[in-house]
């Protein structure tokens, strides 16, 4: 019965749109999740697309908006979502020649870089401040610029404080890095590449700020090449200088790797070696202290076997797209200490978390919002950790706000006793409404003040719902 109810789940999810659900009792919409609520979902065939793939995304500066974007097997798609609880297909962008199921998205300078391992497809460039003046959408958009310099490649790097993007996996420099100089978005100009370290899958590149004095400020290439991990200077990119290459043990598909915030450890995870070693989701982490001899630190293994993809590192925590398992959070507050827990999760694929390929590709977890962009073959969902807050807030709290049918008025219920202050804030960190709760455990407060949209309250300091006016 339960394969049966969670086969009509998968079914209606391919024409219909979700709405905002709360993680209540272990699901929500159907979806296993804990501690993290849906706040919207749209299908492949809503977006007209046979398969899902990567993701990234935008805020624009000009209002502090959210938008999504996800790849697709025939194109990306641009999501506005900054209504999580309404988001708004805007339209997208066609692939630059076939269909692929490899597409990969990141975002400079209110620009989006788009590649593809289909056949000729260059470097896509687009203007994200299009999507401020969308009518009557979904629309089909076109490019505003194309670099040629690449053909089909699986993955674009892109280093935001320098304004250089780095393509890997492609045809050039033995499958391995090729550098590109984007400050001028419109015209990009290739300006070398590295072959020395073979073929890349995905890195991240950085301005390095970590343990190791001797390499303090220049320009650090981290890449996963399937089979070790290098780690490479790429400052001047005419003459970029390996620092070292490693392997580490039980080596599968060495995949992604993402950094701590202090750039003392290196998350890694490798896509093979659960089908080749019949381990669960398996986190290798490298202590960086020294660039020139990284060392195996320690080896999370998560409570499914799923295979992990990509991850990325917010704070003291992790957050991994896990395949056939979906969203997982992770806390690596004590990583010094060989320490990682999972806190959480959203589901996207009911069906089994066994090894497979189906599932969550990506997730994006770099809001400010918290929103969290869940992509794959399921399309787009949108997940929000359903208690946005510190440690300090008391776990037996039940705090409840909502718009009342008028739409004019908000009720708020705590247990918090004393409650003394409430406060809300838009997404930009303004406070909008601020007002004092002396005695009642109950109160409504007038919102027509304010527009539709996310907003964040506070009780008493601390930060702890969600509110979606709409």
């Amino acid at each position: 019965m339960k394969t049966k109810i969670l086969s009509l789940i998968a079914l209606f999810a391919t024409f219909f749109t979700f709405a905002q659900t709360p993680c209540e009792s272990g699901f929500a919409a159907g979806y296993p999740c804990n501690g993290y609520d849906l706040q919207s979902y749209i299908s492949l065939g809503q977006m007209n697309a046979s398969g899902g793939n990567d993701s990234w995304g935008w805020t624009d500066p000009q209002d502090g908006k959210e938008y999504a974007l996800v790849g697709l097997n025939n194109g990306t798609a641009f999501i506005d979502i900054s209504n999580p609880a309404d988001p708004i297909y805007l339209g997208k962008l066609p692939t630059q020649t076939s269909s692929s199921i490899w597409r990969d998205i990141k975002v400079y300078n209110n620009y989006a870089f788009i590649v593809s391992e289909a056949s000729g497809h260059g470097m896509q460039v687009f203007d994200l401040t299009r999507l401020r003046d969308v009518v009557s959408p979904p629309v089909t958009f076109w490019i505003d610029a194309f670099y040629d310099g690449i053909g089909g490649v699986h993955n674009i790097v892109i280093n935001e404080e320098t304004g250089f993007a780095y393509s890997v996996g492609g045809g050039s420099y033995n499958g391995g890095p090729h550098f590109i100089d984007i400050s001028d978005p419109l015209n990009p100009v290739g300006v070398g590449g590295y072959s020395g370290g073979g073929y890349s899958h995905d890195a991240q590149v950085i301005i390095y700020n970590g343990p190791d004095s001797d390499h303090v400020g220049k320009e650090i290439y981290f890449g996963s090449h399937a089979s070790h991990v290098i780690i490479l200077d790429v400052t001047n990119k005419s003459n970029p200088q390996l620092i070292k290459s490693f392997q580490y043990p039980s080596t599968g598909y060495t995949h992604q790797n993402w950094l701590t915030e202090d750039h003392k450890y290196m998350l890694l995870g490798d896509e093979g070696d659960e089908f080749d070693f019949g381990f669960n989701t398996r986190t290798v982490v490298f202590d960086l202290t020294n660039l020139d001899n990284p060392t195996l630190h320690y080896e999370y293994y998560g409570p499914n076997s799923s295979v992990d993809h990509n991850g990325y590192v917010v704070g003291d925590k992790y957050y991994l797209a896990n395949y056939s398992s979906g969203l997982r959070a992770v806390d690596i507050s004590d990583l010094d200490n060989e320490n990682m827990n999972e806190i959480g999760y959203f589901d996207t694929y009911p069906s089994n978390n066994n090894a497979n390929y189906s599932g969550s590709w990506n997730v994006y977890p770099f809001f400010e919002s918290g929103n969290i962009v869940i992509s794959g073959e399921g399309g787009f969902t949108l997940a929000s950790p359903a208690i946005l807050a510190n440690n300090d807030i008391d776990s037996n709290l039940v705090f409840s706000i909502y718009p009342n049918p008028a739409k004019d008025k908000l009720t708020i219920t705590s247990t918090i006793n004393p409650l003394t202050q409430v406060e809300i804030y838009n997404v930009l960190g303004q406070k909008v409404l601020n007002f004092n709760f002396p005695e009642t455990t109950t109160k409504n407060i007038t919102i027509s003040s304010l527009t539709s949209g996310l907003y964040l309250v506070k009780i008493n300091n601390l930060t702890t719902k969600r509110l979606i006016i709409k």
